[in-house]
C-alpha cells in the first residue's frame, strides 16, 4: 500500500515521504512570497531544518528563520517571533517542528497584524471574534514529530510567562493553509520523544473517544487513530528508521487533533498544569496520568472502552485495555510517576485549581471536583 496521498480535511495535506521538497510550492500555492521559518531551538541548527532552509532559498524565497521557542512556548517567545516577522516584512510564516515550534508560528501569524493582547483571543466563548482577520497572515505547518497534530489545529497553547497559566488561543483562520506531513522528517526522532509525543497522539484519541459530547465522525476516527498508534508506535520506537511506521504515526497524531474537536478530558486537564508549572514533556506527561483517568471515569465509560477494546483485538474488556495501556507505556520507557519527571505535592494546592480551570475539564466523562482531581494528582505524583 503505497503511503502517499493529498488529502483536503481538514485543511490541504501533502502527505508522504520526501514531500519537504514541495515548500515552494506549498508557499506559492498559500499566496507566501517572503515567508519566516518558526521553529524551536533545538531543531534550528539540525540536518532537516538547514535542509528545509535551502529548499526555501532555491524557491525564491530566502532563508529566513526565529527559533526562540521554549519547550512549553510563552508570550516572551510570540513578541521576539513578532519582531523578527515585522522587521523582516515577511508576509507568511512556516511553522515547522513538534508541538512548540507549530503552535507558536502558527501565533506569529495570527498575531502579526493584530494590537489586542494575545489574552483577549482565549478561546472562550466568542472572544475569537475580537481579531482582526484582515490582520492574520497564512502558514504552512510542517511538522517533525507524530503526536501533537497542532499542524491541523485552529487553535494554540501558550504559557503566560507570569502565571504559569496554559491558555488555548482560538481562531478559525490558524488553521495552516497547507500542511507538509514527510514522514522522513521525524526518523531523527529520539526514542524517548517518539514515545512521548506518540502516547500524546493516543491521549488525544482516547480522550476524544470518551468524550460525552456528540460529534460522530470524531468518534469514528479517534477509534481508527487509536489502532494506529497501537499498531505504530511501538514499530517506531524501536527502529526510527521504519518510515512506515513513522508515515503511520503522522497521521495518527492529526487523526487525534482532528478528533479532539469532539472534546478533551482529565488526562489534559491534569497535563497541562504540571507542564506549565514543572515544564513537564507533554506527552510523556499524559502517559503517566492515563491508567488513573481511565479508573476515575470506568463508571462512566466501561461499556464504551470495551467497544474499543473488540475493535482494537484488546481482550478482557474495560480491564485488558487498561492492562494494554500500562504495558505499552512501561515498553516505551515512560515513567511510571510523575515523580520521576521531577513533579512532587508541595504545589498540589495551586495545581489542583488550575485543573478545574483548564477548558479540558468540560469534556471529561466524570465531573471533576477539588476532591477528585486532588486525588489523581496524588495517585499520579
Amino acid at each position: 500500500m503505497s503511503l502517499t496521498a493529498n488529502w483536503s480535511y481538514p485543511t490541504a495535506i501533502r502527505f508522504g515521504a520526501g514531500r519537504i521538497a514541495e515548500i515552494g510550492d506549498a508557499c506559492a500555492s498559500a499566496g507566501i512570497k517572503r515567508p519566516l521559518l518558526v521553529t524551536d531551538r533545538g531543531l534550528a541548527p539540525m540536518e532537516i531544518t538547514q535542509r528545509t532552509l535551502k529548499l526555501m532559498a532555491d524557491a525564491g524565497l530566502g532563508s529566513a528563520i526565529s527559533a526562540d521557542v521554549d519547550p512549553n512556548p510563552t508570550e516572551i517567545n510570540l513578541e521576539a517571533g513578532l519582531k523578527v516577522f515585522r522587521d523582516g516584512g515577511h508576509d507568511g510564516v512556516i511553522a515547522f517542528g513538534g508541538g512548540s515550534g507549530l503552535d507558536l508560528g502558527k501565533m506569529v501569524a495570527f498575531m502579526s497584524g493584530q494590537t489586542r493582547p494575545i489574552w483577549d483571543f482565549e478561546d472562550i466563548g466568542d472572544w475569537w471574534t475580537r481579531a482582526d482577520p484582515d490582520g492574520i497572515v497564512p502558514n504552512i505547518a510542517v511538522p517533525t514529530t507524530a503526536g501533537t497534530g497542532s499542524e491541523v489545529g485552529r487553535a494554540s497553547v501558550i504559557t503566560n510567562s507570569e502565571t504559569h497559566v496554559k491558555k488555548i488561543i482560538f481562531h478559525p483562520k490558524v488553521l495552516p493553509s497547507v500542511v507538509i506531513a514527510d514522514p522522513e522528517l521525524t526518523v531523527g526522532m529520539p526514542a524517548k520523544i517518539t514515545a512521548g509525543t506518540g502516547m500524546d497522539a493516543f491521549a488525544h484519541c482516547l480522550e476524544a473517544y470518551c468524550s460525552p459530547f456528540f460529534h460522530p465522525m470524531s468518534q469514528g476516527i479517534a477509534l481508527e487513530g487509536m489502532r494506529l498508534v497501537k499498531e505504530y508506535l511501538p514499530r517506531a520506537y524501536a527502529d526510527g528508521t521504519d518510515i512506515e511506521a513513522r508515515g503511520q504515526m503522522m497521521a495518527a497524531a492529526s487523526m487525534g487533533a482532528v478528533a479532539f474537536q469532539k472534546g478533551l478530558g482529565a488526562i489534559h486537564a491534569i497535563s497541562h498544569p504540571i507542564g506549565a508549572v514543572y515544564n513537564t514533556h507533554h506527552g510523556t506527561t499524559n502517559a503517566v496520568v492515563m491508567a488513573a483517568v481511565l479508573d476515575l471515569n470506568r463508571v462512566e465509560i466501561e461499556e464504551r472502552i470495551e467497544r474499543a477494546a473488540a475493535y482494537l483485538g484488546i481482550s478482557g474488556g474495560f480491564d485488558g485495555f487498561r492492562a494494554f495501556v500500562v504495558e505499552l507505556c512501561a515498553s516505551l520507557g515512560i515513567p511510571k510517576k510523575l515523580s520521576e519527571m521531577g513533579v512532587d505535592t508541595s504545589r498540589l494546592d495551586e495545581l489542583v485549581p488550575m485543573a478545574l480551570d483548564d477548558p479540558s475539564c468540560g469534556g471529561n466523562p466524570v465531573k471533576l471536583t477539588a476532591e477528585n482531581v486532588r486525588a489523581l494528582f496524588l495517585a499520579t505524583i
